[in-house]
């Protein structure tokens, strides 16, 4: 059984919203009782104490009230979901929307990891925690006793270029045309015959197929073509477009790399009919493009001051001096301004280091995997950020124009 805990969506019933959390806090309310109330409110019927409450801080105090009655609690539903041989999983997402400041946030973060581990002796009741990497700074967040057995088991959600192509051959598979899975029974001896569901209608990709490189390498140049270029000096198809798809820390999306590969193809249709591949490399080329777009595009969404800090830097080549982009911001006056904008109206924050100045802004570029810092002191930036915020870089992808306000 999954229940949500916290997430995008209002729902005032299941989780208090981002104003109540703030009031909560702001009247003396642990941020772990916070959450572990809301965790036991999901557990409970709609007739139990804590449910009948007319309001969060009502809820919050029965919770502190009853620690005994709640122990109890928990320890049946356990006992219950084991005995039918099941689990229970509430999941908190989007808490980059529980507060509007990062002092707040913080606050929430701590707590709900601290509510987490209260979690972990149950054997069939757990709690999931969707955070993204610039939340989980460890001197803020997790500087309580045992914090370490909570982030012990964090997993990276992080697709490596062999899932990524996984994921392209199971779009391939099931398409209406044959060619692929015709290519795959009769060129790389495997039989997708075998792996069509029950519906008739869909195929698996062979397990082969998904965790041998070479074999994915193999066929994917024969999509592509061999090389980037007219010979192997402009580098490989097959770890040419993760790499320039990738941010610093080495992550590519999907949505990125399926834009990419969806362009490449029209755009090979309509300037290479003639093409003896169904990718020409320079089309490759240009779905970098659209996927970087694409990739700035979601950026805007999620981190929106992004934007403001990367628009004074177009034109410029990488890599280059720190110097020249904290220049860059000062003429532009782009840190004065962020400080001075109003809070964001669906409560995304602004960055965590602003106070800083231009080097804590630095720092928080690097954690989103934006600016890479050389050995020698020199910032570079990723071709998926680079191109689409319109920065050069001798010899790489041609940026696109960028546009719109900060």
């Amino acid at each position: 059984m999954v229940v949500v805990g916290f997430g995008e969506t209002p729902c005032p019933q299941s989780y208090p919203s981002r104003d109540t959390l703030s009031r909560l806090i702001a009247d003396g309310c642990d941020p772990r009782l916070i959450w572990r109330t809301v965790i036991v409110s999901k557990l409970v019927d709609d007739d139990h104490p804590v449910r009948l409450q007319s309001h969060w801080a009502a809820r919050v105090r029965w919770v502190q009230a009853n620690p005994e009655p709640l122990d109890q609690l928990l320890f049946e539903r356990d006992s219950a979901f084991d005995a039918r041989g099941s689990s229970w999983i509430i999941l908190f997402d989007a808490l980059d929307r529980s507060a509007s400041n990062w002092t707040t946030m913080n606050r929430l973060i701590r707590g709900l990891l601290e509510a987490a581990l209260d979690m972990r002796p149950y054997r069939r009741l757990r709690v999931k925690c969707f955070l993204r990497s610039d939340q989980v700074a460890e001197g803020s967040v997790a500087d309580f006793p045992d914090a370490s057995k909570i982030l012990a088991t964090k997993v990276d959600l992080s697709w490596p270029a062999r899932e990524l192509y996984g994921l392209l051959w199971q779009y391939l598979l099931n398409s209406d045309a044959e060619t692929l899975r015709e290519h795959v029974r009769s060129n790389l001896g495997l039989n997708v015959d075998e792996l069509r569901l029950q519906t008739s209608t869909v195929w698996r990709v062979p397990d082969r197929l998904n965790r041998d490189e070479k074999l994915q390498r193999t066929l994917f140049h024969t999509i592509t073509g061999p090389f980037m270029g007219r010979d192997r000096r402009r580098g490989f198809p097959y770890t040419w477009v993760p790499n320039h798809l990738a941010d610093t820390h080495g992550r590519a999306s999907p949505r990125s790399f399926l834009a990419a590969l969806r362009e490449a193809a029209e755009h090979t249709q309509s300037h290479y009919p003639n093409h003896d591949r169904p990718l020409h490399y320079e089309s490759i080329k240009c779905g970098v493009k659209a996927a970087s777009r694409i990739r700035v595009t979601e950026l805007q969404e999620d981190y929106p001051w992004v934007h403001a800090l990367m628009k004074p830097l177009k034109g410029k080549v990488v890599p280059c001096l720190f110097d020249e982009i904290s220049e860059a911001w000062k003429q532009d006056d782009t840190l004065r301004r962020l400080e001075h904008q109003p809070d964001d109206q669906e409560g995304r924050l602004p960055p965590a280091h602003l106070g800083e100045g231009a080097t804590g802004i630095r720092e928080d570029l690097e954690r989103l995997g934006i600016f890479l810092r050389l050995s020698d002191g020199r910032v570079n930036i990723p071709d998926v950020f680079r191109v689409g915020y319109g920065l050069g870089r001798r010899g790489g992808v041609k940026p696109v124009s960028v546009s719109g306000g900060g």
